[in-house]
């Protein structure tokens, strides 16, 4: 599992709620899962993923080095995941987390693989 960055573009410029948090790809790395949802490689207007079951567009990077992983326009607090934070001051160098851009939250780890698969393969067969 990764860590990424996660924004919901769909409805918002670049202020769309935000998380940090372990993702998990497919084995062919084009579906990629995180909090209940199902991402895969898309060519948006303002998204680089879509929502497999919403259709919403997201942003989905790696982290930045810097920590400036929300657009220099954007606003809001990002969600990291407490299970994660520690590491991510690590990877980023810092010795503490903004509580002006970051919130601590737990995140619960849930793939929905098998959901996804379903779906994905019925519409396949309609």
């Amino acid at each position: 599992m990764d860590i990424r960055y996660i924004e919901l573009k769909t409805g918002y410029h670049d202020d769309g709620p935000a998380w940090i948090g372990k993702v998990k790809a497919s084995k062919s790395g084009r579906t990629v899962y995180f909090n209940d949802h199902a991402f895969q490689k898309y060519n948006g207007i303002a998204g680089n993923y879509i929502d497999v079951e919403s259709g919403e567009e997201y942003w989905i990077s790696g982290i930045k080095k810097n920590g400036q992983d929300r657009h220099w326009a954007g606003k809001g607090k990002i969600i990291i995941d407490q299970k994660i934070a520690e590491e991510y001051l690590n990877l980023t160098g810092a010795t503490v987390l903004d509580k002006r851009v970051y919130k601590i939250e737990p995140i619960e780890d849930v793939f929905p693989v098998a959901r996804v698969s379903e779906l994905l393969n019925s519409r396949w067969s309609e």
